[in-house]
C-alpha cells in the first residue's frame, strides 16, 4: 500500500470516528455561575460554558462536588475526559447578547462576637489561641471560603448553542456551574458532517484551546482566559476541517490533547 494510501486510509478512518453531530440549544432555567474572574470581591461569569463543565454535567465523567485530601492538590481532567469516544464544544450565545443579574452575598456570622481575620470569620473566642499563627491577635490561619462579595452571573433564561459529537443520548435538562444551576437541552438538528480537506478556514464556533488537533496553524483568534482552558472564538486556521451544517470546526477535535 503506497504512502498515499495509507494518509487517505488514516484521514478517511478520522473522519468517520464521528459520523454525525447534534447541533443543539441550551436554556438557562435559573441564574448560572462559574467564578471565571474574580476582581476584589466581585466574582464574574464569562458568557460561554466550558466544554469540560457540559462533559461532566452530562454525566460522560464524574467528579465530587468537594475534593478532598490529595484530590485537592491536582484536576483530573486529562484522566477523566481524554479516553472518551464523544466530544461537545463549548456553548456560545445565540444571539450575540449575554443579560446578567447582580447579587450580593454574606455569609457573616450573626452570633453576638464575631472578627475578620484573613479571610476567615472566627466566632469563638476560645479557639482563637489554637488557631493562631502569628503574633497579632488577629493573624489566624487564612481560610479560602469568601465571607462577603457580590457574584455576577448569567441571568435565566439566555440561550446558548453547542454541537455534540459521538451520537449520545442527551438528557432533557443539567445541572452545570457553582450552584449546579438547571439548563434545558433541545436537540436543534442532527446533521451529517462533512470534511474539508487542508485549506484556509475560519470558525465561528468558541473552541477549547487544549482540545485543538496539533498538525494545524493559527493565524489569528479571540481570546476568553478563563479557567481551567482558554476558550477561542473568531479562530482563524489552516488544515483539515469539518463543516456541520452551517458551521466549520478544525478536524479531529478531542478532550486534552494540546
Amino acid at each position: 500500500m503506497s504512502e498515499l494510501t495509507l494518509e487517505l486510509t488514516r484521514k478517511k478512518d478520522s473522519f468517520l470516528s464521528f459520523k454525525k453531530a447534534q447541533i443543539i440549544e441550551l436554556c438557562c432555567a435559573e441564574p448560572v455561575f462559574f467564578a471565571s474572574r474574580e476582581l476584589s470581591d466581585t466574582y464574574y461569569t464569562e458568557g460561554v460554558i466550558g466544554n469540560y463543565a457540559l462533559a461532566y454535567a452530562l454525566g460522560w465523567a464524574y467528579s465530587p462536588y468537594r475534593l478532598t485530601g490529595k484530590a485537592t492538590t491536582k484536576p483530573t481532567y486529562i484522566e477523566d475526559l481524554s479516553p472518551l469516544d464523544r466530544y461537545i464544544l463549548p456553548a456560545w450565545s445565540i444571539n450575540n447578547h449575554i443579560s446578567y443579574r447582580i447579587e450580593r452575598f454574606n455569609a457573616l456570622s450573626d452570633a453576638y462576637w464575631f472578627a475578620m481575620s484573613n479571610n476567615r470569620v472566627v466566632i469563638n473566642r476560645e479557639d482563637l489561641p489554637l488557631k493562631r499563627t502569628g503574633k497579632k491577635p488577629n493573624s489566624y490561619r487564612p481560610s479560602n471560603f469568601p465571607q462577603t462579595g457580590r457574584l455576577k452571573m448569567i441571568e435565566r433564561g439566555n440561550l446558548f448553542q453547542t454541537i455534540v459529537f459521538g451520537g449520545v443520548e442527551l438528557p432533557e435538562y443539567i445541572r452545570v456551574g457553582k450552584f449546579k444551576s438547571k439548563i434545558k437541552i433541545t436537540i436543534k438538528k442532527e446533521v451529517s458532517i462533512n470534511y474539508l480537506s487542508t485549506g484556509k478556514y475560519q470558525s465561528k464556533t468558541f473552541l477549547n484551546s487544549a482540545d485543538l488537533p496539533n498538525n494545524i496553524n493559527y493565524f489569528s483568534f479571540d481570546v476568553l482566559a478563563i479557567p481551567p482552558v482558554s476558550i477561542l472564538k473568531n479562530l482563524m486556521f489552516e488544515g483539515e476541517a469539518w463543516q456541520i451544517d452551517d458551521f466549520i470546526i478544525p478536524a479531529n477535535m478531542k478532550f486534552c490533547q494540546s
